[in-house]
C-alpha cells in the first residue's frame, strides 16, 4: 500500500488531532518535523528555539518546528496564563507582527528580536485557550506529543523525498549546531528509528548540581546494565531525544496519550518493529529543573532529591540481578523444542526466584502459546521479546530488589557493573559513601562515554 494511503488510514483511525489547528509561516518542502510540547515554558521554550535557529541555513530550509502550547482543561490559572503569553509571542513570530509591544521585557525582547530575523519554518498549535484544552483524563505530555506528532504526519504526507521524519524535543531543551543536518544525514532506508545522545543541563546551585548528577548516573547504569545483559531493550528512553521515521510512526499506531513515561512506552513499542539506532554525532540538553507536574521522571526525581532525601537516591540495582538476567536471555536464546516445564527448571538453577517470577507471570501458559504460533526459531525469539520486553523487563529486575537483592551503594554498583563488562574499570579516589561532588561529574563524564 502506498505511504500517502497509510497516512490516511492513521489519521482517519486513529490521531487525535482534529480538533487542534496548525498555525504556521511555511511548511513548503520539508522532511522532518520537530515537535515540540510547552507547558507554562514561555522562557524556555524561546531558549529552545534560539538554540534551534543556530543550525545551518540549510538545514532550516528542510526542518519545521512545531510547538504544541497545552494544559488540561483544570490546570491552574498561572500556568494558563503562561501558556497564553506564550502563543502570544510565536503568534507574533509565525505572523511577522511588530514586536514592540514586548520591548519592555529585557530579557525576553531581544531572543524575540533574534528569532525574528532567523530562518526558522515555525508553528504551534494552540492546545490551552478556552474549548482547546486538553480532557484532564487524557491530557498530558503523551497527549501533547500525540497532538504534535499527528500533525507532523500531516504536513509530512505530501513530502515523497527522503527521509520523513518525526523529531522529538522539550521546551527546556537545547540542542547543538548540528543538530537537524546530523539527523537527517544518520537516516537511511534500513533506520527507522533513532535516538540522539544527551546531557542534562548543569545548574549553578550546588544542590541542584548534585541532584541532576546523581539523577543521570541513575539512568546511565541502568542502561548499561542491560547492556551487559545482552537486552534488546538496552537504550535510554528519554522523550527529548527520540526519532521516527513516518514508516515507524505508522507501524506503531503514533504515541501514547500517557501521562507521564510516553517515551518508554513509545519506544519499547518502536523496538519491537526493528533496531533503535543511537546518534553520538550531536548531543541534546535537557533541563535539570526540579518538577512535581509527572508521577516520576527527571523533574519528580530532582525535586525528591531537593527535599532532602538525596542519600536515598544514592542506590542504585544489584547488579547480581543484570547477571540473572542475561542468563535468563541467554536460556531463551533457541528454545524452539523446549517445552515449559522444562524452562522453569531451567530457570530454577538460574535462580529459584526466578522461576517464581515466571509463574506469577503466568509463564507456563504465555510460553505454551508462542510455541504453538511460531513456525520457526526466528518467529519464536521475536514473540518472546513482545512478550519480554522492556516493561517485563522493568519488572523482574524490581522483583529481585524487592524479593532478593535490596539496592546498594551507587558507586559500589556501578565499579561492579563496569568491572563485569570489562571496561577499564571505575577509579573512586575517596572511601566515603558518597564522594565528592567533583568526583561524582568525573563519574558522570566517563559514563556518558560508555554508555
Amino acid at each position: 500500500m502506498k505511504r500517502k494511503s497509510l497516512i490516511d488510514i492513521y489519521l482517519r483511525n486513529y490521531s487525535v488531532g482534529e480538533k487542534w489547528e496548525l498555525i504556521a509561516n511555511n511548511t513548503d518542502d520539508i522532511s522532518q518535523v520537530v515537535v515540540i510540547p510547552a507547558y507554562a515554558e514561555r522562557e524556555t521554550l524561546l531558549s529552545t528555539l534560539a538554540s534551534l535557529a543556530r543550525n545551518s541555513s540549510s538545514s532550516l530550509e528542510y526542518s519545521f518546528i512545531s510547538c504544541v502550547i497545552n494544559n488540561k482543561d483544570n490546570s491552574s490559572s498561572a500556568a494558563l496564563e503562561n501558556n497564553l503569553q506564550t502563543i502570544e509571542y510565536l503568534d507574533a513570530l509565525v505572523k511577522k507582527k511588530s514586536l514592540r509591544k514586548f520591548s519592555t521585557d529585557k530579557k525576553i525582547y531581544p531572543v524575540l528580536l533574534n528569532l525574528s530575523d532567523a530562518k526558522l519554518k515555525l508553528g504551534y498549535i494552540n492546545a490551552s485557550s478556552k474549548g482547546y484544552e486538553m480532557p484532564r483524563n487524557t491530557g498530558g505530555v503523551g497527549m501533547a506529543r500525540k497532538i504534535g506528532m499527528d500533525m507532523a504526519l500531516r504536513l509530512l504526507r505530501k513530502n515523497s523525498s527522503f527521509p520523513n521524519l518525526i523529531i522529538s524535543l522539550d521546551a527546556d531543551t537545547l540542542v547543538r549546531d548540528n543538530y537537524l543536518s546530523t539527523i537527517k544525514n544518520y537516516f537511511t532506508p534500513e533506520v527507522k528509528t533513532a535516538i540522539v545522545s544527551y546531557e542534562h543541563q548543569m545548574p549553578e546551585a550546588f544542590e541542584e548540581q548534585a541532584a541532576i548528577v546523581c539523577y543521570e548516573m541513575f539512568l546511565r547504569y541502568w542502561v548499561l546494565g542491560l547492556k551487559y545483559a545482552k537486552s534488546p531493550w538496552a537504550f535510554h528512553s528519554i522523550g527529548s531525544t527520540i526519532i521516527a521515521s513516518t514508516e515507524a510512526y505508522l507501524g506503531v499506531r503514533g504515541m501514547n496519550k500517557r501521562k507521564a513515561g510516553e517515551d518508554f512506552y513509545f519506544l519499547s513499542k518502536l523496538a519491537k518493529m526493528g533496531e533503535i539506532n543511537y546518534i553520538k554525532e550531536t548531543c541534546v540538553y535537557p533541563s535539570a529543573r526540579s518538577s512535581t507536574r509527572v508521577p516520576f521522571g527527571t523533574g519528580k526525581r530532582i525535586q525528591r532529591f531537593l527535599a532532602g532525601v538525596c542519600k536515598e537516591e544514592y542506590r542504585l540495582y544489584d547488579p547480581q540481578i543484570f547477571v540473572i538476567l542475561g542468563d535468563w536471555l541467554q536460556l531463551m536464546n533457541g528454545l524452539f523444542i523446549t517445552g515449559e516445564d522444562e524452562v522453569l527448571t531451567k530457570a530454577e538453577r538460574i535462580h529459584p526466584s526466578l522461576k517464581d517470577f515466571l509463574k506469577n507471570s503466568d509463564f507456563s501458559a504465555i510460553w505454551s502459546n508462542i510455541r504453538r504460533n511460531a513456525k520457526d526459531e526466528k518467529t519464536l525469539g521475536h514473540q518472546f521479546n513482545d512478550w519480554f520486553d522492556g516493561f517485563k523487563t522493568l519488572k523482574l529486575i524490581n522483583y529481585f530488589t524487592r524479593e532478593v537483592y535490596p539496592q546498594i551503594n551507587m558507586f559500589e554498583a556501578l565499579a561492579r557493573i563496569i568491572s563485569m563488562s570489562g571496561m577499564s574499570g571505575l577509579k573512586l579516589n575517596s572511601e566515603a559513601d558518597i564522594p565528592q561532588l567533583e568526583e561524582q561529574i568525573k563519574t558522570l563524564q566517563y559514563l556518558r562515554m560508555i554508555t
